[in-house]
């Protein structure tokens, strides 16, 4: 299979160096492919689940991802994001406590803008909750 060179950087470090054969991101739209030789484009990364596939692999491999960008050029993929986390980072019981401070402002009606910060708190605590409870199956 074909792969691409891949960096994706989560704001405090590294996340991820070296080559891929498959990624898919959350957008706005719902989830993006990218495979090898993809043409090249900037889009926004929204809280949700990434999934990854090293080469040799048959499984992909999950983590959570907050806010950020991708870029593609020529082949390569860089990705930013305020954070990413694999699995076994992640504290169960801190999300569901963060998704539930999440929904009480929400229901809060207090600003738009307010409203718009805990919906997006929510959605990286269940992606969190997601990627840590399937690891936990596994």
């Amino acid at each position: 299979m074909n792969t691409f060179n891949a960096r994706i950087y989560k704001a405090d470090s590294p996340f991820y160096e070296g080559k891929l054969e498959s990624l898919i991101i959350p957008t706005n739209d719902g989830y993006y492919g990218v495979k090898a030789l993809h043409r090249n484009l900037v889009i926004a990364i929204v809280p949700g689940i990434m999934k990854y596939r090293l080469p040799d692999e048959t499984e992909f491999r999950t983590a959570a991802v907050s806010e950020g960008m991708i870029r593609i050029e020529d082949g390569d993929v860089l990705i930013l994001v305020n954070t990413a986390e694999r699995p076994e980072e992640i504290d169960a019981e801190k999300a569901r406590a963060r998704a539930e401070e999440a929904r009480e402002i929400m229901l809060q009606k207090k600003s738009i803008q307010e409203f718009y910060t805990a919906e997006s708190t929510l959605r990286r605590a269940m992606a969190r909750l997601k990627v840590r409870e399937s690891h936990d199956i596994s």
